[in-house]
């Protein structure tokens, strides 16, 4: 697939768009100094090309009583394939994202969760496959995020 042209204006309106992907076209043209029907043409054309795969909402995982976040390296034996190991995480109601890796891991999965002990019992519910090999899991102390 072709990369497409952006320019500083269509940076300017994901960056808006990502911090509220609610936002009119109108209070967007006003910020980046277009008109309303500009500013949707390139929200169009975004979409259309790609660049915009979907809209979401962002979620206080703390206002519904999973504050913890964190992260768990997992390795699995050598005979494990993606789709499995996708799939393994992915059932766990808690595992927010599953990223596979190249190098010494073989993926990171993001987790939300109650307290610690919610935590081991999640990692212990991953450990129980067959072939994860070892685990290492990182606590989330702070957030950033690059809009």
């Amino acid at each position: 697939m072709p990369e497409t042209e952006v320019d500083e204006l269509d940076h300017a309106i994901l960056r808006l768009l990502h911090e509220d992907a609610r936002r009119t076209y109108a209070d967007m043209a006003a910020r980046v100094g277009l008109s309303t029907a500009a500013t949707k043409r390139r929200v169009d054309r975004l979409r259309e090309s790609g660049v915009i795969t979907g809209f979401t909402v962002q979620v206080d995982h703390a206002k519904l009583g999973w504050p913890v976040e964190a992260f768990s390296e997992i390795r699995y034996a050598g005979t494990a394939s993606v789709s499995e190991i996708v799939d393994t995480a992915s059932r766990q109601p808690e595992v927010q994202a599953v990223y596979t890796l190249a190098g010494d891991l073989d993926a990171l999965v993001q987790v939300r969760v109650r307290d610690l002990a919610h935590l081991q019992e999640v990692i212990d519910r991953l450990r129980r496959n067959g072939t994860v090999t070892g685990t290492r899991t990182l606590m989330v102390l702070g957030r950033w995020t690059h809009t």
